[in-house]
């Protein structure tokens, strides 16, 4: 029931919205004509005066569109109530970590359904949390095939644990991308591989991508301290984030530094594409938008706003925006235009940042051009700043590697890639 409000609340939105578009083309239509009639003696009073009454008209009967839209979603919600009186049914399985969901029987029709899930979230996520609906995702650890309180998970025995993170407009299913071409076991991914190596035991956290990085690093924080305090026998935490989620990392270590006990006891930290100094597509994107906003014509206008109600995570990436006050008191439609606030590496966390390229040679034009098609190599390589003083600079141990031939999404599940992290955590009690 609570979905399918929620599609329903989503539904009467996007009709309001396309109300609230419709008025945008025939506002810009008429300044259109009004710059014209100003032109000519005799008439421009008289066609002031008719458009006068002709916004009038608009905003009356667009009025009654969008209360009309309003009235139908209240009195159907009524009707649900009415019709379906069972309660709340027990949450839905996660999708199996298994890379043939999207295609086996049983499983296509639910793996359809957790994609689209994440894209919703990720375009309006933001909206969404603030509306309480239904369809917003909230932040989950899953362990195996559940979603675990962490406050009551079982932890017990467990000394090494490794948190996965993922990436824009995806969830935690994204781990498994291409399992059987890479490892030839369609249920294989970095967790199962570390689990069989290494002992190490695989928690993979969901989230609403949607929302700024700051919000889902502080509850990421918050998750990671609950699940210090529950894991008594934890010796070591070791986080991997693809994309935005090596932001949501780096944001939640910088918000559990001082007052958390959950970042004392991790070691290492990889960053797997992840866009540290701003991702070339939301660079691109904010500059369209401004282009078209400033052309007064309907089919200019439409679309700007149409691009100015992309997520403020998205946003987030334009800078790689990481904490509060990168966006805190700015108008979300110019949010980081001077930039982002620099969050410092901590000197005793070792940090691996991963890059790739499209093109098999690192070096080749385009593939330093284009990086991952996605983050280009140079933010993926690190922050700008890693440290704010000398002393932090000579204590930072960070590496860096680069693959040739590799996708953004491939980063997530390459057998490459996937020694990089093995060969890192192979020795327990890191000096």
């Amino acid at each position: 029931m609570r979905r399918i409000r929620g599609l329903k609340s989503l539904v009467h939105d996007a009709i309001d919205k396309t109300v609230d578009l419709v008025s945008v083309g025939h506002e810009s239509t008429a300044r259109t004509v009004i710059r014209v009639t100003d032109q000519l003696p005799g008439i421009e009073e008289r066609a002031r005066r008719i458009n006068a009454i002709r916004e009038l008209g608009t905003r009356g009967v667009l009025g009654t569109i969008k209360l009309s839209n309003r009235a139908i979603q209240k009195a159907t919600d009524l009707a649900l109530d009415v019709a379906v009186k069972t309660p709340e049914s027990a949450q839905e399985a996660p999708v199996p970590m298994r890379s043939d969901a999207m295609a086996r029987e049983g499983l296509k029709a639910r793996w359809a359904k957790d994609a689209a899930l994440a894209v919703v979230n990720a375009a309006v996520g933001d909206r969404l949390h603030e509306d309480g609906n239904g369809l917003a995702l909230d932040m989950q650890m899953r362990v195996g095939d559940s979603y675990v309180d962490p406050r009551a998970f079982d932890w017990k025995g467990m000394r090494r644990v490794a948190i996965f993170v993922h990436g824009l407009g995806t969830t935690e299913w994204s781990w498994c991308l291409e399992s059987a071409a890479y490892h030839g076991d369609a249920g294989a991914n970095f967790g199962t591989l570390l689990k069989r190596d290494l002992s190490i035991v695989p928690i993979f956290i969901r989230y609403n991508t949607g929302r700024h990085v700051s919000a889902n690093g502080r509850q990421l924080a918050q998750m990671l301290e609950t699940l210090s305090e529950a894991a008594t026998d934890l010796d070591e935490l070791i986080l991997i984030g693809h994309s935005m989620g090596g932001l949501v990392i780096r944001s939640a270590c910088h918000y559990g530094a001082h007052e958390q006990h959950w970042v004392a006891r991790t070691k290492r930290v990889f960053c797997l594409g992840s866009p540290h100094r701003g991702a070339p597509l939301e660079k691109f994107g904010n500059i369209v938008t401004g282009v078209l906003g400033a052309i007064d014509l309907p089919g200019s206008l439409i679309v700007a706003r149409i691009l100015e109600g992309r997520s403020v995570g998205i946003k987030d990436l334009r800078h790689g925006a990481l904490v509060d006050e990168d966006w805190l008191g700015k108008d979300p439609d110019a949010l980081l235009d001077e930039g982002r606030v620099d969050v410092p590496l901590l000197p005793h966390i070792r940090y691996h940042f991963v890059s790739a390229t499209m093109t098999q040679d690192p070096e080749h034009p385009i593939g330093r051009l284009m990086g991952d098609i996605l983050v280009r190599e140079v933010s993926a390589c690190g922050p700008q700043r890693a440290a704010s003083t000398t002393t932090e600079i000579e204590s930072l141990v960070i590496e860096t590697a680069r693959f040739g031939g590799v996708l953004h999404h491939q980063l997530q599940n390459h057998p490459g890639i996937y020694e990089v992290v093995r060969k890192a955590c192979a020795t327990e009690g890191l000096a």
